[in-house]
């Protein structure tokens, strides 16, 4: 299972969204991350382990914005790291997807 929590509004993205991901903990997961934007840029904050482990990383590496989306993943394929963790960019850095499921070819 995973979650998947999105937010557009005047507050400030992060903390919604963190919260949003804590209350679909009981899903289970493995790794979690969070992709905001940022005037012109795409942030992305990745890590495996708990919401913990991602609170700590956005202590370390802060992000701000307008938007954004948080993901939480339980692993059926692929390790539980930092790489398979979501929300995923495209190989130019302008899309992010976070989804629930396999994507194939």
């Amino acid at each position: 299972m995973c979650g998947i929590f999105g937010y557009i509004g005047p507050r400030d993205p992060v903390p919604v969204i963190m919260g949003g991901l804590r209350s679909l903990e009981y899903r289970g997961y493995d790794s979690a991350g969070i992709a905001i934007i940022e005037g012109q840029q795409l942030r992305i904050r990745r890590c495996s382990g708990k919401l913990k482990n991602l609170e700590e990383l956005l202590q370390e590496q802060p992000v701000t914005g307008q938007f954004g989306l948080g993901h939480t993943r339980w692993a059926t394929h692929g390790r539980p790291t930092e790489e398979n963790a979501h929300p995923h960019r495209d190989c130019k850095g302008r899309i992010v997807v976070a989804h629930n499921g396999i994507i194939e070819n």
